[in-house]
């Protein structure tokens, strides 16, 4: 996947078309990647990219929550924006039904048949479904289908 060398070029039409909302999200998207780069001192993988990507977008959405519960729009419209433009190098949500399909594959596989098992269920979910689904929807479909 590479984001870095994708995002960079996408920073360089931004600042082209004087998209200034628009380069402003895309450099901080890519100082989240370069930071996490140079943690690593390597280049990331395709998951750590995703990773990162997961982490930004969580962070925007609870700064919108937050921004909006205040009353303040205008922030709230920003972090909106930004959420928009991160998720456009995210790769496609699952459906709830592609969700639900992986989860009962899973259930049958391991042989859970209560509660107690929704670790090793979630175990095996959610490297299936990471960056693609919420976690926590994943663990809500995990206990509605164990009880």
């Amino acid at each position: 996947m590479n984001l870095i060398p994708r995002i960079e070029e996408e920073l360089k039409q931004a600042r082209l078309s004087r998209d200034d909302d628009r380069r402003d999200a895309l450099a901080l998207i890519l100082s989240s990647l370069r930071s996490a780069q140079k943690e690593l001192q390597r280049h990331l993988t395709e998951d750590e990219e995703l990773q990162v990507l997961q982490r930004e977008r969580k962070k925007r959405v609870e700064a919108f929550e937050a921004y909006e519960k205040a009353g303040r729009e205008e922030q709230a419209d920003r972090e909106d924006f930004e959420l928009e433009v991160l998720e456009e190098f995210m790769p496609d949500p699952l459906s709830e039904e592609e969700i639900e399909e992986i989860v009962d594959d899973v259930i049958a596989e391991v042989g859970a048949t209560s509660i107690r098992d929704l670790g090793r269920v979630m175990a095996d979910v959610m490297p299936q479904v990471s960056g693609r689904a919420d976690g926590s929807q994943v663990s809500q479909l995990v206990r509605e289908k164990l009880a």
